[in-house]
């Protein structure tokens, strides 16, 4: 059973479709908590509605949140073997990521290594691929370092934008890939069928 926790801080349409690939299939996956900065986000009322546990953190002590040591803590006790951060628009502390090295995935909304880095989420990405006038967008998945947006790349697709004229419709677009690569990947973290080898994410047939 390989037991995951998802971060987000908006409404959670990634959760949302990661809760529907593993009700519809029989991959071995649990997701056994979400964590938000937002105490108002979407995905905190999908996972009440599911009897999923849910945590609010913050990077300094504060009333009603959870530190990230306090996070590592719980989520050692309760085995956890995957982080997916879905939407979750907080840079992880450095001392999160290197105790959770390469377990750690996100998922961003346009082909890594372009439009990526600080300050690049949501909208302002789509903005930014619109201003640039490609053709194409897409998302990736990639692990988790330090540095915004620059862990190895797991996997990518994408969806032609020639027509579109605005960032929402690239939105939308990249929106319906993301909910079918993310689930994607997870299955694969679930068969065991990722690795790494010299510095390249390599997947098991």
């Amino acid at each position: 059973m390989l037991k995951i926790v998802i971060f987000a801080s908006g409404r959670g349409s990634n959760l949302q479709a990661i809760l529907n690939a593993i009700n519809s299939s029989n991959k071995k996956v649990v997701i056994s908590g979400v964590v938000s900065n937002n105490k108002d986000c979407g995905a905190f009322e999908i996972a009440r509605n599911n009897n999923i546990s849910a945590y609010l953190v913050s990077d300094s002590r504060q009333e009603g949140f959870f530190t990230y040591d306090e996070l590592s803590r719980i989520f050692v006790k309760e085995n956890i073997d995957l982080i997916v951060l879905a939407g979750f628009l907080k840079k992880i502390p450095d001392d999160f990521v290197e105790f959770y090295e390469n377990k750690i995935i996100n998922i961003h909304p346009a082909l890594l290594p372009s439009f990526g880095g600080k300050g690049m989420y949501g909208i302002k990405v789509h903005q930014a691929v619109l201003n640039s006038s490609a053709m194409v967008s897409g998302a990736t998945v990639h692990f988790v370092n330090k540095v915004y947006d620059d862990g190895l790349i797991i996997a990518q697709e994408s969806v032609d934008i020639a027509n579109c004229v605005s960032a929402d419709e690239i939105a939308e677009r990249v929106l319906k890939i993301e909910h079918k690569l993310l689930p994607r990947v997870i299955d694969w973290f679930a068969d065991g069928k990722i690795s790494i080898n010299k510095n390249r994410v390599r997947i098991a047939n």
